[in-house]
């Protein structure tokens, strides 16, 4: 039996609707399942699904010219049905039209009634033909509803960033999110140097260049196979990291020898970077509240050829670890945070984060620096880190946590980060991004220090 694409990338998109699982998961559950698939089907899957959450707030513009039925009103599936036809009318030149609108019709057969199948039809062959003379919202009298459908973001986003950043600021912004970015690794340097590891990759993939700011990372796109098959990975070489995450390990500055925390370590990109800092020698308690992650996290060290980190599954967010963990030179909190800021890798994260998530989330943030910040050693250093560059999750955190706690203050240094990253700072000791302004994800990470 052959692979229907479209029936997977709709599967995802309703599993994303539920809420169940991030974007990242089931591709991953996926690629574990279907290891069969061919190259160029797994390519159009992640096209599909990524254009239509990337594309999602013009393509429902679209859908609400067309309908006769209330858009609030259209079932979620058939919803998704119709964008998924939508965007390959719209946005992929090889697939005709006619295909799209036909195995739409095919995928409608399985919501339920005779008419859903004729509602699809009529919709999409209509949409087909006249799509290009929709009008859109006009800029100069409703900036706020032309930003979301042209550039297809929520209105509450947008509302925030024009505030912050006035009109074209905000578009150039949500332009540089929608642009497809490359993959980047970070070279493992235990094992590999990064010209070395350059020379492997050109071998295997295409436009493979060194990061502008990040000395280990390398950016390369349309890898021969996915990336747990290329012989240097498998052989440890590197980790996938973007450049601004790799960024946050540098300020951190780890040295060999030390013992350091990775307070919310996941599965593990920068508790891989803190170990090779620190040359393999010292010790890394790595904590998460995910029992699985941290066991993919082992795994990870042993790929990568990392002895000095121990694993601790605790949920800090209800108080201190106790025992295992104490006194280090280094911590690192790498905070949950709302994702604004790696919207253009995960375009899900647009359609599943409200505006109140923000103050929640911010908390949450104030919460685990408060419980973990006894266990930083006198004049040891915390950094705090999060994949967003909204106030709430950043400055106002600091804010907030620095007038309870007198004790630590900003430390003005920026360890390693690259010296023309430092002078484009607008703080000392504070290192914060924009996809807009160096191509890399939305990143704030902060050095405080506890006094003597």
């Amino acid at each position: 039996m052959s692979f229907d694409t479209r029936k997977s990338a709709l599967d995802m998109l309703n599993a994303l609707d539920r809420g169940q699982q991030t974007l990242d998961s089931l591709l991953e559950n996926f690629s574990a399942d279907n290891i069969d698939v061919p190259k160029r089907e797994q390519s159009l899957l992640r096209a599909l699904v990524f254009g239509v959450l990337r594309w999602r707030g013009r393509l429902d513009y679209v859908i609400s010219h067309f309908s006769r039925t209330r858009f609030d009103k259209i079932n979620p599936i058939v919803l998704n049905v119709l964008r998924l036809a939508l965007f390959q009318i719209i946005y992929l030149d090889r697939i005709p039209d006619s295909a799209a609108v036909n195995t739409a019709v095919e995928l409608a057969k399985a919501c339920g009634a005779t008419w859903v199948v004729g509602y699809v039809n009529a919709l999409l062959r209509k949409a087909a033909r006249e799509y290009q003379s929709v009008s859109w919202p006009d800029v100069a009298q409703a900036p706020v509803a032309a930003l979301a459908v042209d550039k297809s973001f929520p209105e509450w986003i947008i509302r925030k960033w024009l505030q912050r950043y006035g009109l074209a600021n905000t578009a150039n912004l949500c332009d540089s999110i929608n642009t497809i970015a490359p993959i980047t690794v970070r070279t493992n340097t235990l094992r590999v140097s990064p010209a070395l590891l350059s020379e492997k990759l050109a071998n295997e993939a295409v436009q493979v260049q060194g990061t502008s700011f990040a000395p280990d990372g390398i950016a390369m796109v349309n890898p021969a196979a996915s990336i747990p098959e290329l012989d240097a990975f498998k052989s440890g070489c590197f980790q996938v990291q973007d450049e601004a995450a790799q960024l946050v390990s540098l300020l951190l500055d780890p040295r060999p020898g030390e013992t350091v925390l990775d307070a919310c370590a996941g599965l593990g990109g920068k508790t891989g970077h803190i170990a090779q800092l620190m040359k393999n020698a010292g010790k890394i308690v790595a904590l998460d509240v995910n029992a699985s992650k941290l066991q993919r996290l082992e795994f990870e060290m042993q790929r990568l050829g990392i002895s000095i980190v121990s694993t601790y599954c605790e949920n800090i967010e209800k108080g201190a670890p106790q025992g295992q963990v104490n006194g280090f030179d280094r911590v690192l909190l790498d905070a949950p945070c709302s994702g604004l800021g790696v919207m253009r890798r995960n375009p899900d994260i647009k359609w599943r984060t409200s505006k109140g998530n923000l103050a929640k989330y911010k908390t949450r943030q104030i919460r685990l620096l408060e419980n973990i910040s006894h266990l930083v050693k006198p004049s040891g250093i915390l950094v705090y880190a999060v994949c967003s560059p909204e106030p709430e999750e950043n400055e106002m955190v600091i804010k907030e946590f620095l007038k309870k706690h007198p004790e630590f203050v900003i430390n003005k240094e920026f360890g390693k980060l690259p010296d023309k990253l430092c002078t484009m700072a607008d703080s000392p000791g504070v290192f914060k991004n924009y996809p807009l302004l160096n191509q890399m994800d939305g990143f704030f990470a902060i050095r405080l220090q506890q006094h003597p």
